[in-house]
């Protein structure tokens, strides 16, 4: 069964909203038709696409290569609840009622589950959706909330235990989960190679795959590469790269008479250096995960619409590869 719902999260400030936007490109590629999904309230997906404000409506945001398009929802937990309250007691009017009364933040606050089980009940209902006897989509690409807590907002059968052990909602919650823990779902992490997120990845990945929640893709965001040649980093990390090394080349752009340049150059060579090898070991952390892993290099400008399409385009080769494998 191929991967359908596409998961992805990562620590705070790995980039996971561009990584999603990105992902969701890439699988529209060639004629595919890709829901992505906000679950947060940040209109992170809307300022990406360079868009209004997304509406609890699924809006077209870009066209992808081949004639695939990229639809967009922002989940609203009140919307959700209303349409919750229609699908299953027919109580839509009663519904807006008490959304006037304050009542749904009231019982969203009360029991903080019911919340993942609203987003999580609208993600499963958009992978299942079919008409005339087909998928309605071809992938749907989840935005998710960030690994410290996204074992428990996929989860949702343990967060409904305390709400309800039988009726609509536990039937959902085993929807939910049926669909979750299935082969179509895969969880992508998106890391730095930093040690905090690489850890939160390593200590998502176990309690993901305690909960018998399926794991994809590590992907590694903002990667750099090495400005210095392979056979000096290690010389310039141990300090072992002089200002008289530099000379040849300061003078030959004609720069070799500006007091403090090449003390300044050494100082920034063995700092990037160190930087570099730091990375790298980390590198071999993320490869011990055991994960396929695919790597996606820092941009030097604001991510745009262009960027995401040269990061999409990253992503398809690795989807075509190790995902499909």
């Amino acid at each position: 069964m191929p991967v359908r719902c596409h998961v992805v999260t990562g620590k705070g400030g790995t980039g996971k909203t561009t990584v999603a936007a990105a992902l969701a490109l890439s699988l529209a590629a060639d004629g595919g038709h890709v829901l992505l999904v906000e679950t947060e309230g940040r209109q992170g997906i809307a300022q990406l696409f360079d868009t209004p404000p997304l509406p609890y409506e699924e809006r077209r945001v870009a066209v992808a290569r081949g004639g695939g398009e990229v639809k967009a929802l922002a989940i609203d937990v009140e919307a959700a609840f209303l349409e919750y309250l229609d699908m299953f007691y027919n109580l839509k009017r009663a519904g807006r009622a008490l959304r006037k009364m304050g009542a749904i933040d009231f019982a969203t606050a009360i029991a903080p589950g019911l919340r993942d089980v609203l987003l999580t009940g609208k993600i499963k209902e958009a992978v299942t959706r079919r008409e005339n006897g087909r998928p309605v989509y071809d992938a749907v690409v989840v935005d998710a909330p960030p690994t410290g807590r996204i074992t428990r907002f996929l989860n949702v059968t343990n967060e409904v235990s305390g709400l309800a052990r039988s009726g609509p909602i536990r039937a959902q919650s085993d929807g939910v989960m049926a669909v979750f823990r299935s082969p179509q779902t895969a969880v992508h992490v998106v890391t730095l190679l930093e040690d905090m997120p690489v850890q939160e990845t390593a200590d998502a990945i176990a309690e993901l795959t305690a909960a018998r929640l399926p794991v994809g893709s590590v992907i590694v965001n903002m990667a750099t590469e090495p400005l210095l040649p392979a056979s000096s980093i290690a010389r310039t990390a141990e300090g072992r790269l002089t200002g008289a090394d530099l000379q040849p080349a300061l003078t030959a752009a004609q720069l070799a008479g500006i007091d403090g340049l090449a003390d300044g150059l050494v100082a920034e060579a063995v700092e990037h250096a160190r930087r570099w090898i730091s990375q790298d070991a980390l590198r071999g952390d993320v490869e011990a995960l055991g994960r396929p892993l695919v790597e996606l290099p820092l941009s030097s400008s604001p991510i745009d619409l262009g960027c995401l399409f040269e990061l999409a385009d990253r992503l398809d080769g690795h989807l075509r590869t190790e995902v499909a494998a």
